[in-house]
């Protein structure tokens, strides 16, 4: 697997999760989760830190002398230009020049809006940004947006937060077959079997907070989930055999048969 690298926006990656910062009981067990994770790439709301003094953040302090890459997202944001205004405060801080566009405006489902999606991606691409964007399952508008110039494309499983695993595996398997570009499962997976699936399915990694932060254990979870990834990973390197109507035998006894 050391060789099995995954390189967005030109930087190199041995990870292939990505772990969100919220929801979880304390900052101990969240620092604790994410160095079980071995996750290198970090996501949270731009809205939930303290842009005037990121050193002092709540949130930051906690993660200090790591070398993380962060992943501000704009949760929250309801249009484009809101999702721009927040990438461009987070740039200004300091903070990154990766962004996570998250646009929602059904505050019950939170589905991402496709097409506001894309005009900030298209936008913050103009402006320099390494831009992973969040979106549907829908092998269309993922191709439109790495056509825009996201770096990776994130379609989600399910809504966020309903732990109801791969509602699609077709789409997502059609979103990978078509893909120049890595494609990163967020939101919606439950376990670590859901994980898995994803993997096998071809997708370059996965980004997931609640199904960590909510466990009963979010540190032996985070380890569960980065050994789902790892095996799935290696299972679709690896080649799984044709599904087949009847069964055959292993053992070859066929050529042995009575004459």
């Amino acid at each position: 697997m050391h060789t099995d690298s995954l390189t967005i926006g030109g930087r190199t990656l041995t990870s292939r999760f990505f772990i969100g910062t919220g929801l979880f009981p304390n900052p101990y067990v969240q620092k604790e989760a994410i160095k079980a994770s071995g996750a290198e790439v970090l996501t949270f709301a731009i809205r939930r830190i303290n842009l005037a003094s990121t050193e002092d953040d709540s949130i930051l302090q906690h993660l200090e002398g790591e070398n993380y890459v962060y992943l501000p997202n704009t949760s929250g944001a309801r249009n484009a230009d809101e999702a721009v205004r927040i990438a461009r405060l987070a740039r200004a801080s300091g903070l990154s020049d990766w962004i996570k566009v998250e646009i929602s405006v059904n505050e019950r489902t939170l589905l991402p809006d496709p097409i506001e999606t894309l005009k900030a991606t298209e936008q913050l691409v103009k402006e320099g940004f390494t831009v992973l964007p969040y979106t549907s399952d829908d092998p269309v508008i993922c191709k439109r947006l790495e056509e825009a110039g996201a770096a990776a494309v994130m379609p989600g499983a399910a809504p966020i937060g309903t732990g109801l695993g791969i509602l699609n595996p077709y789409n997502l398997g059609l979103i990978v077959e078509e893909a120049g570009v890595p494609i990163i499962v967020d939101a919606g997976l439950g376990s670590a079997s859901d994980v898995a699936q994803a993997m096998e399915l071809g997708v370059s990694g996965v980004l997931m907070n609640t199904p960590v932060a909510k466990a009963k254990d979010p540190v032996r979870m985070a380890r569960a989930m980065s050994l789902a990834i790892e095996a799935g990973r290696l299972s679709y390197l690896a080649g799984r055999i044709g599904k087949k109507r009847y069964a055959s035998a292993s053992s070859g006894l066929d050529a042995f048969k009575l004459k």
